[in-house]
């Protein structure tokens, strides 16, 4: 139930980037599957503004945010600036009409909450998408602040992670209709048994199980990105990062120098580093060289993800580099 930070424009988080992956993938044989039966699993308006304590924070945040984004709004009843936000968020997840749920959690009654969350002061507000947390702001925000920083993580939601929301009915009963059922897929014991070899620090295993279902399903987009991930997980595993980065500070020349930093870069989180590195590399060598740089940049990108802007700007200045 610890929520990781990660910011909309800020550094990748590797278990972000799966997770994403799997919500996309999730939402879209959902949506297909409501389709096929002729209909969605509408909510009721009622169910867009809720209560959330711990107890049930893992169903109605964490699990409810693999379907739609979640705003949390941290409040008390003694804080005079909440009284102002609250009432404003609400009206706001009502007007958005299902873009995104808006869960409430009293910082009195929770208190594990707000220390996991690292809540200093309240009002504040976090959005949880695909299981991952990021900050939104703190304290109370101009009216057209805050429906541009919703605008934002709404579309962030739809383009990263495949989130269009929930269907509303002013029919509908509060609590709304369960979600449908997602049928099993053809892989989904591998790439089950390739995501518990990664949680057990087993790499090796999870990198033959992912490479498992590419044998039989070359295009499965799931088990790409896990084998990209793993593998750069088993890269960087038990080297010394100061070495390595003294290695690439004092031999820029050494491809497989630079190569070893940026996998160091990317797992710390420091994309444009890491890819910028490559790309410099890829410009200012040739032959074999050249070529393992550009391929390593070619890994990174998968694990990133391609619709990542920072991965966009780096393909142009790979194109430059090359041509």
């Amino acid at each position: 139930m610890q929520p990781r930070n990660m910011s909309m424009s800020g550094v990748v988080d590797l278990a972000a980037v799966k997770a994403a992956q799997e919500a996309k993938a999730k939402a879209e044989q959902a949506r297909a599957e409501a389709a096929r039966h002729g209909g969605g699993g509408a909510v009721s308006p009622a169910s867009l503004v809720v209560d959330v304590d711990e107890a049930g924070f893992e169903r109605d945040v964490l699990q409810r945010s693999t379907e739609v984004p979640v705003v949390l709004d941290f409040w008390a009843e003694w804080c005079e600036p909440c009284k102002q936000l609250s009432p404003l968020l609400e009206r706001l997840a009502v007007e958005y009409n299902g873009r995104f749920v808006l869960a409430k959690v009293d910082v009195d009654a929770n208190q594990m909450l707000m220390q996991q969350f690292g809540i200093q002061g309240i009002p504040a507000v976090f959005a949880v998408v695909a299981g991952q947390a990021l900050p939104l702001f703190q304290g109370v925000a101009p009216e057209a602040q805050i429906r541009g920083t919703l605008d934002q993580l709404v579309q962030v939601a739809e383009q990263r992670f495949g989130l269009t929301g929930l269907t509303v009915d002013p029919d509908a009963e509060p609590g709304g209709a369960p979600a449908a059922e997602v049928p099993a897929g053809p892989y989904d014991a591998l790439l089950e048994a390739a995501v518990q070899a990664l949680d057990a620090g087993d790499l090796g295993g999870a990198v033959q199980a992912y490479r498992n279902v590419l044998s039989e399903d070359p295009g499965n987009t799931e088990a790409k990105l896990g084998l990209a991930q793993a593998e750069l997980l088993q890269r960087v595993q038990g080297v010394d990062p100061q070495q390595v980065r003294k290695d690439a500070a004092e031999k820029p020349g050494d491809v497989q120098a630079q190569i070893a930093a940026a996998d160091l870069d990317l797992v710390g989180g420091h994309v444009e580093d890491a890819l910028g590195r490559l790309v410099e590399t890829v410009a200012r060598t040739a032959g074999d060289d050249r070529e393992a740089a550009r391929l390593r940049l070619l890994e990174l990108f998968e694990v990133v993800g391609g619709d990542d802007p920072r991965v966009t700007a780096a393909r142009r200045a790979l194109a430059r580099a090359l041509f």
